[in-house]
């Protein structure tokens, strides 16, 4: 008998969207358990806005807790009681958001499972981290503009936009704008019926160009010091920060998309993280042959 490639899709989705709510549950039951309530960001929180058709699959769980609270959140992430998780921490939203903490929990959902909850971010502020973190990444992953395509258009009627762009910097508002104009542009998001559907067509011409160029590249970014053992591939990174992805520069040094110009964003940039970078790569090494 012939099978149904696209039910098999499906099929495989839905088990693999078990597995990660079993994954969530099981991480929360273990911070809940030590006096902790993290916030999941991304993942299982932006994959309840997708169709069955569409699975939306995250290899590790990006866990939000209070700074206070980082250091003993941290061990437990490393636990033995935690293998197999794979928790990437943060301690808050660092730059992922600049409204504080304490307003973010506030605002906070619980998104119940069978067999228990786990604690998302409001709808509107959740949107604002995953088009900043998409932007932080260069917007290299086209696949996860898909995220904020169906947070928009699988929302609530009493979605709040004030709530979305009025808690931010002017500067933020349209970074936020932008990516949506993105998702419109590419993935045609339906944004007759916002407040911004005339805002998101006026986008920047090097904010188009970088990211048509970083999903036509064949070299992804990849941590300096993981491409150690591998003389080539250490040098295309290299390569690829002399020059750094622009909109990942412009997000790092909290720059203007409207700026006429990148330059002292990738200049800023590249001096922001050499430091970091030489940490690394120097305790790797330090590591690798003590």
């Amino acid at each position: 008998a012939k099978v149904d490639p696209v039910s098999d899709e499906i099929r495989w989705g839905l088990i693999q969207r078990k597995v990660q709510e079993t994954k969530v549950l099981r991480a929360f039951h273990l911070f809940r358990n030590r006096g902790i309530e993290p916030i999941l960001i991304k993942g299982l929180a932006a994959a309840v806005y997708y169709p069955e058709s569409k699975p939306r699959i995250s290899i590790d769980m990006d866990l939000a807790v209070s700074a206070s609270q980082f250091e003993e959140a941290n061990l437990i992430a490393m636990s033995l009681e935690a293998n197999g998780l794979a928790i990437d921490l943060h301690r808050e939203l660092r730059h992922l958001d600049t409204v504080e903490w304490e307003d973010l929990f506030r605002n906070t959902e619980l998104n119940e499972i069978d067999g228990g909850t786990y604690r998302v971010l409001r709808p509107e502020d959740h949107l604002r981290v995953l088009c900043v973190h998409w932007l932080n990444d260069g917007g290299r992953d086209q696949d996860r503009l898909w995220d904020m395509y169906y947070l928009v258009a699988n929302r609530l009627n009493d979605f709040d936009w004030d709530r979305l762009f009025r808690v931010v910097s002017d500067r933020r508002r349209r970074w936020l704008i932008c990516t949506l104009g993105l998702a419109h542009r590419y993935l045609g998001l339906d944004l007759d019926d916002t407040p911004i559907k005339d805002e998101a067509q006026q986008l920047p011409s090097w904010l188009v160009k970088s990211v048509e160029a970083e999903w036509a590249g064949q070299t992804k970014d990849l941590p300096l010091e993981v491409t150690l053992t591998d003389p080539v591939m250490f040098f295309k990174q290299v390569r690829k920060r002399i020059r750094p992805n622009p909109i990942r520069a412009t997000i790092e040094m909290e720059g203007s998309f409207d700026a006429k110009t990148r330059a002292f964003y990738i200049i800023g940039n590249i001096f922001q993280r050499i430091i970091p970078s030489v940490r690394r790569i120097s305790q790797t090494i330090l590591h690798r042959y003590k």
